[in-house]
């Protein structure tokens, strides 16, 4: 790795994919160039009509009460590295009343040495938690038995099931076929014990897409939209092409945009992210109408660092919410959203 302060060192047996994939996401050049939100801005209200102790920024998800629209992102796991990462990201979650996911389960379904690098639930007994599958698996010999295995390891509220072909079209190991999967979704959908979430990791997903979803009961999408790491760009430097990470390094649907479209998809609960990085642009997402908002890279830093760095980021970013709110007059985030939003 060539960042100095975020620097980790792994054994031999930890550097596989997974200690590749945390090695890479922190590189500053894995990044889109561009943030999306920049190009918006609120109208200021100078007489907001209330008081700052009276913002509240809580939101309810999946049963539960949190302090703020905020997720944790799915990340890591099945190293020992993300071991300690997810404690870190559980601990804090629990601590600042915020949900969590961890990363694809895979490797821990076909290995089960590798179940403890997932297991938050115990770290995080009162806030959301969130399993993760991608897709694709439902066509390379998973089904529901696995799908609920993964719920069942980490005591989830939620299965997260990641949509993910740019990435897998660019990584050396990657599995592309991704037929008939609408339909495989669904009757997991239909049989799993709670909820699925279908969530992209930042190419986005487009309001015909997350139709197609609702139609076959999955009422939850995290659009994951372009603007923040890109892992046609990681994929492509572990395959030493940074000729096509370059090509695809933006594709798809940039966040602000995607969560717009989203929100006028009926039945569907938007979950915001991609390249959110500060309390102002999770103001901006709720805004466009997303009802949670996902953050990743903030939180893996913090999380190399200590469980109280990811705390500090977490009521940081808490803190510039409600600075916003407070500046725009709106109570809660349920009033926050459909504020007018302007362009540069």
């Amino acid at each position: 790795m060539s960042s100095s302060h975020d620097t980790v060192e792994f054994t031999e047996e930890e550097r596989d994919r997974k200690a590749e994939h945390i090695d890479l996401a922190l590189e500053e050049g894995m990044q889109v160039p561009l943030h999306p939100f920049d190009r918006y801005y609120f109208a200021h209200n100078a007489l907001p009509e209330l008081a700052l102790a009276e913002i509240d920024p809580g939101v309810s998800f999946l049963g539960y009460d949190l302090k703020a629209p905020l997720l944790i992102s799915c990340m890591t796991g099945g190293t020992e590295v993300a071991t300690r990462i997810n404690r870190r990201l559980a601990l804090a979650a629990e601590e600042v009343g915020i949900a969590i996911g961890v990363g694809s389960q895979r490797k821990a379904i076909e290995d089960p040495a590798l179940v403890p690098s997932f297991e938050v639930r115990k770290f995080a007994p009162s806030v959301p938690v969130l399993a993760n599958l991608g897709a694709v698996q439902l066509n390379y010999g998973f089904g529901l038995a696995q799908c609920q295995a993964a719920v069942d390891m980490v005591g989830a509220d939620a299965l997260v099931l990641h949509l993910n072909p740019l990435q897998e079209a660019i990584q050396p190991e990657g599995q592309c076929d991704f037929r008939n999967l609408i339909a495989k979704m669904g009757d997991v959908a239909n049989h799993l014990s709670v909820p699925i979430i279908a969530k992209e990791v930042g190419s986005g997903i487009s309001a015909t897409t997350a139709q197609a979803l609702q139609a076959v009961g999955i009422h939850i999408v995290d659009c994951a939209g372009v603007g923040g790491t890109s892992w046609a760009k990681i994929e492509a430097a572990r395959a030493a092409d940074s000729e096509i990470g370059d090509l695809f390094g933006d594709w798809g649907i940039p966040t602000p945009e995607n969560i717009r479209d989203l929100s006028q998809v009926s039945g569907v609960q938007v979950v915001g992210s991609g390249g959110i990085r500060t309390g102002l642009d999770t103001a901006k997402a709720l805004a466009l109408g997303a009802h949670l908002v996902g953050m990743a890279r903030p939180f893996l830093k913090a999380a190399m660092e200590s469980s109280a760095a990811v705390v500090s980021r977490a009521r940081r970013t808490i803190r510039e919410l409600e600075v916003a709110m407070f500046c725009l007059g709106t109570r809660t985030p349920e009033t926050l959203r459909g504020t007018e939003l302007r362009t540069r």
